[in-house]
């Protein structure tokens, strides 16, 4: 992403972001094997779950703002920075692929919030400020749990 996106791409691009990344942390919730599933079954709910909830905080965010949010999966595959994922991965792989998504998003929000101070909105750069702190707790238990 460059600073030369208007706030509105920022936006879409965080939306397409999110519904990748939504159906991916439900495959890994239907998929996850192994002596952690429990866990992980149960985290990856909570997390998508979040993501959800988060998709529709963006898209109103962006009406609200005189936008018109992206909205179908052609759009979201083709404006995505996320990848989705197809592999059989290991629980170990799920959450490192997770902290990896989590890591570029944090990134990506940080330059979003650049674009949202430089469009004097400020309500969508405290969006993005919060988002970061959320993804960087979630970050900080998923790497810790990798480490254990």
């Amino acid at each position: 992403m460059t600073q030369t996106l208007t706030l509105e791409q920022v936006m879409n691009q965080q939306l397409a972001n999110w519904n990748v990344l939504y159906t991916k942390l439900h495959r890994f919730h239907w998929y996850v094997k192994g002596p952690h599933f429990f866990t992980l079954h149960a985290k990856f709910e909570e997390l998508y779950e979040e993501a959800a909830g988060t998709i529709d905080e963006l898209a109103e965010r962006l009406l609200i703002a005189g936008g018109k949010p992206i909205s179908t999966l052609k759009e979201y595959i083709q404006f995505a920075s996320i990848q989705e994922t197809s592999e059989n991965l290991t629980a170990e792989e799920m959450v490192q692929n997770v902290v990896h998504d989590f890591s570029q998003l944090i990134s990506e929000l940080k330059e979003g919030k650049m674009v949202a101070e430089q469009s004097n909105d400020e309500v969508t750069s405290d969006m993005f400020t919060e988002l970061i702190e959320k993804l960087s707790k979630h970050n900080w238990m998923l790497t810790s749990f990798l480490q254990a």
